[in-house]
């Protein structure tokens, strides 16, 4: 019902997944398959595309997988068997690049915001090597890794990082980097930082047309912050706030009482696909806000809309009031 797009491009991809079904997959139509309840194990070898589900599985998983593009994985689904090369193999999982953080504040380095634009950082640095994060607060959760991930996939081909005293395989940096002294060292401040949010947003227009959350997919943790922070507050009537989820994160939602009450108050829910790369805004003359470093780095180019990014509180915020609000004092702004 939200799609914007070709008609004959729909009937095509319907067919698409038909097939795939009738190939025996299961569908969950979810670019974050590990939030489902059956993920895979540390060291289990699979085969996955997606690059933000590739870069989860291995980092914070400790899953063996290379980065696969589409039909290779199902190439290897059929026939069981996936290459003896890559990320698969132990020698290739050692970390060659330490990116050290210094001088941040720790009231950033508990923000949300922090790990998307960390992540956007770690990419453009990392290219295709194996990052190994050290300064971040121990123990890290699931969802600012997988932002942390997501952002370092799209801005660069980051496949795997290590985030010491988070991820299964960094418990020490030492062991990150199984024992040998790293090929690069980068240093990453605030400054570093504040460029690489600045580069997130294409335009400094306050107007808003939509807000786009939920890249990589929400999780129910994620939606259950959405709902304390509307707060019972409406979504301005000239602004769209979407939020991209799976089915299976969404059925859960609905069991908790939220999907109603977040209907109710202007969120538009979209499963199956994410709104950068299927057309569903409505609105794409006034820019587009989110949270997401991976969808403000994929937008422009894929919907021809200005993007704005801001942390989730800053997003809810502007969808209340319909123009953009920022609070940049986390990061140290004059």
């Amino acid at each position: 019902d939200l799609y914007r797009g070709d008609p004959h491009w729909a009937v095509q991809a319907r067919r698409l997944m038909e097939r795939y079904e009738e190939m025996g997959c299961e569908p969950t139509w979810t670019c974050a398959p590990y939030q489902l309840d059956i993920r895979p194990l540390f060291g289990e070898q699979i085969a996955w595309a997606e690059s933000n589900a590739i870069v989860f599985a291995n980092s914070v998983l400790g899953a063996r997988t290379h980065r696969y593009g589409d039909f290779i994985d199902i190439c290897a689904a059929i026939c069981g068997r996936a290459p003896a090369a890559g990320l698969h193999l132990e020698e290739n999982r050692r970390g060659t690049l330490l990116v050290r953080l210094e001088g941040l504040d720790a009231e950033l380095l508990d923000r949300d915001v922090l790990y998307p634009v960390l992540g956007h950082v770690v990419g453009q640095v990392a290219g295709h090597r194996v990052p190994v994060i050290d300064g971040l607060p121990p123990l890290v959760d699931e969802d600012r890794l997988k932002a942390l991930g997501a952002a370092a996939a799209s801005a660069g081909s980051v496949g795997l990082f290590h985030a010491v005293g988070s991820t299964p395989e960094a418990p020490t940096a030492k062991a990150a980097f199984q024992g040998v002294e790293p090929e690069r060292v980068v240093v990453v401040s605030s400054e570093e930082l504040r460029a690489a949010r600045d580069a997130l947003s294409t335009t400094r227009d306050s107007r808003l047309g939509s807000v786009s959350l939920g890249t990589p997919h929400y999780s129910v943790t994620e939606i259950g912050r959405l709902v304390a922070l509307l707060d019972d507050r409406q979504v301005h009537p000239d602004v769209s706030l979407y939020v991209s989820t799976g089915r299976d994160v969404l059925a859960e939602v609905r069991l908790r009482g939220w999907e109603e009450p977040l209907r109710s108050a202007g969120v538009v829910f979209v499963t199956d696909t994410c709104t950068y790369i299927t057309p569903i805004l409505s609105e794409t003359s006034r820019p587009a806000m989110t949270d997401s470093a991976k969808w403000a780095y994929y937008a422009p180019g894929n919907l021809g809309v200005e993007v704005v990014f801001g942390s989730v509180e800053d997003c809810v915020a502007s969808a209340v009031a319909g123009k953009v609000v920022r609070d940049d004092k986390i990061w140290g702004d004059d």
